[in-house]
């Protein structure tokens, strides 16, 4: 007659659900795996189920398998979004600290620019002494020399 087959992949776990309806009733084979070792096959028959009752066993099956896989997705976007939530935590402390580094890197930078400017002027103010030293001086000298 008609054959039905239902896979259902996760990372560790499948379902397969084949049914066959056959002349004289249905055949329904069900595997089952878990991670890649545990492996469980269920194979019956019973031939005297109508296609109603075939039909609400499998879909009671189905809405559970579909159930469990509503699940899964539901704890892997919970799982996902722990995960955003740490990452964005994350990068705000990196940024947080990366901003600290940045003006502190600055404030050194200007800090030792400023100790420059005044090692500057005070070496200007010194030449500028000395250099009126050397002016009183010239001007002592020329005064002695014409002087006598």
């Amino acid at each position: 007659m008609g054959r039905l087959k239902t896979t259902v992949a996760c990372s560790k776990v499948s379902l397969e659900m084949e049914t066959e309806l056959l002349d004289g009733g249905m055949v329904k084979r069900i595997k089952h795996s878990v991670g890649n070792d545990d492996t469980l096959v269920v194979d019956s028959t019973n031939e005297h189920l109508t296609q109603d009752e075939n039909e609400s066993k499998a879909s009671e099956k189905v809405e559970m398998d579909i159930a469990n896989i509503l699940d899964m997705i539901n704890t892997f976007t919970q799982m996902v979004s722990e995960l955003l939530e740490s990452g964005k935590s994350m990068m705000k402390e990196l940024t947080d600290e990366f901003e600290e580094r940045v003006f502190l890197i600055h404030k050194e930078q200007i800090e030792k620019w400023q100790d420059q400017v005044k090692e500057l002027r005070l070496l200007d103010s010194e030449n500028e002494e000395i250099s009126a030293c050397l002016n009183n001086a010239r001007y002592l000298l020329q005064n002695v020399h014409h002087g006598a």
